[in-house]
């Protein structure tokens, strides 16, 4: 009830606004409204059963996109909470780009619920991120991913180590690119924080966005690389 009251009150002095539209939101709290919460496109089953990339018709078997038949990827899965379009992806770009910070409860939300979907029964020691070049967070004073996968970590009560992961070189933004420019653009990119402590460990890598999933195979590529047991991927969205 004391929160519901100041809550409330905080709610006449800073009204929240949807991350989706921008209009009113939800008196329940949160940063969504009715119509934009509807919106939002849960993915809930007919996806890839490695990558978790959903597909359009009906699989009643086990399914397993191209992309992941034809070459094996490095994580050993990766889920998302909902597809990238519609009010999330205008809140994830307004979390991302434009220092909507006050979204991060609302994104963490979608990928905490996502683990304990889908991840429930799968063995996690510590949560990391997709470490963000140094340039590019001088420039935007956060890494969305590190904000994430701590809220994340809180949630679910598990350690959370950013630093397993480290940018060796500069990138190009991977939006715009085709999935091969993807691919070649972060090759290599990527370096293991402290070898020794990743060896024997099962991971829970963070991000906000996955589309080709080359961003985040080749992060599970360098823990792998290091010896750690298991890399399980989770994205608040999916493009």
């Amino acid at each position: 009830m004391i929160r519901e009251i100041g809550l409330a009150f905080l709610d006449i002095v800073y009204p929240r606004v949807c991350g989706g539209c921008g209009g009113a939101a939800m008196q329940s709290g949160g940063h969504w409204c009715w119509d934009c919460r509807r919106k939002i496109e849960l993915i809930a089953d007919r996806y890839c059963s490695r990558c978790g990339d959903p597909i359009f018709g009906e699989a009643d078997h086990p399914f397993v996109c191209r992309t992941c038949g034809s070459g094996e990827p490095r994580f050993d899965l990766a889920r998302s909470a909902a597809r990238y379009s519609g009010p999330l992806k205008n809140a994830i770009q307004e979390f991302k780009y434009r220092a909507g910070l006050h979204l991060l409860r609302d994104l963490a939300d979608l990928a905490t619920a996502a683990v304990r979907v889908h991840y429930v029964r799968k063995p996690i020691d510590v949560v990391t991120c997709v470490p963000l070049r140094a340039s590019r967070l001088r420039e935007r004073g956060y890494n969305q991913s590190q904000l994430l996968a701590e809220r994340v970590g809180r949630d679910l009560r598990l350690p959370v180590w950013p630093e397993a992961l480290v940018r060796v070189r500069k990138t190009e933004p991977q939006a715009g690119l085709a999935a091969a420019q993807r691919r070649l653009n972060v090759a290599g990119a990527f370096g293991p924080g402290r070898p020794s402590w990743i060896k024997g460990r099962n991971f829970l890598l963070v991000d906000d966005v996955m589309t080709t999933g080359a961003t985040v195979n080749e992060c599970a590529k360098v823990l792998k690389q290091a010896a750690a047991c298991r890399v399980y991927v989770v994205t608040v969205a999916r493009g």
